[in-house]
């Protein structure tokens, strides 16, 4: 089972949380808002087998960027894993877009020509996160929690682009859509932890089955299938 997007470091108590996944054997990516989190967090992940934390800079934490950038070009190469970065122009944080755009076009200078892995924040501002992207070429890269349309989801497919879905989406009638366009070789499984209220991989999993008609192992494997895919092409 793989978790490619949640918080741990945000859990009442992290060390039991990872501890008890590592012991599941799921794969688990954690998120950092911050490049000082992910200082802060690095060491108490080194020694787990599918723990793995990565590098963010939030869109919604724009107002501390400028004094993280410097943290964030000496953390670039301790890490594959690059989160929670993008956009938001969602009324919570379109008061920030212009820093927001500039911090997004440091990570991604940042990225240029290192094999990375993006989990990235794109609410409001899917179009503009996705032509930032493909202006850089910039590959590895996991649209989370997707909510926008489905015309600009046509483009994320062609591009190659993978998608992680979570509980809360296949709760509504808009994530159900959007589900059913993603093909089956770029969907991976998340939990946004602690985002989503008993949020449940298992319950994802489920879904997909009946959706593809198929098992529930069936749909694991197809998901371990397309992470490791992703792997590969950053080795």
């Amino acid at each position: 089972m793989i978790d490619v997007h949640c918080h741990f470091d945000m859990a009442d108590n992290p060390v039991k949380y990872i501890t008890e996944n590592e012991r599941k054997k799921i794969i688990t990516i954690g998120m950092t808002n911050l490049p000082s989190h992910f200082q802060q967090g690095r060491n108490h992940v080194r020694n787990y087998k599918y723990i793995r934390l990565a590098l963010g800079l939030h869109p919604l934490r724009a107002n501390e960027h400028e004094h993280e950038y410097l943290n964030f070009s000496k953390c670039v190469n301790e890490t594959s894993y690059i989160g929670e970065v993008g956009l938001d122009f969602s009324p919570e944080g379109f008061g920030s877009k212009e820093i927001q755009i500039k911090s997004f076009e440091f990570v991604l200078d940042c990225l240029k020509g290192k094999p990375k892995i993006l989990s990235l924040h794109s609410r409001r501002a899917e179009k503009e996160v996705l032509e930032m992207l493909c202006d850089r070429n910039i590959e590895n890269v996991i649209f989370h929690w997707y909510s926008g349309s489905l015309n600009i989801l046509d483009r994320i497919i062609k591009c190659g682009y993978f998608l992680s879905i979570n509980s809360s989406m296949i709760k509504s009638e808009n994530g159900r859509k959007i589900i059913s366009k993603i093909p089956k070789d770029l969907i991976l499984t998340e939990t946004d932890y602690p985002f989503i209220e008993k949020s449940d991989i298992n319950l994802v999993c489920k879904y997909l089955s009946n959706l593809w008609e198929t098992s529930e192992t069936d749909v694991e494997n197809i998901v371990d299938n397309n992470f490791r895919c992703l792997l590969t092409k950053i080795k």
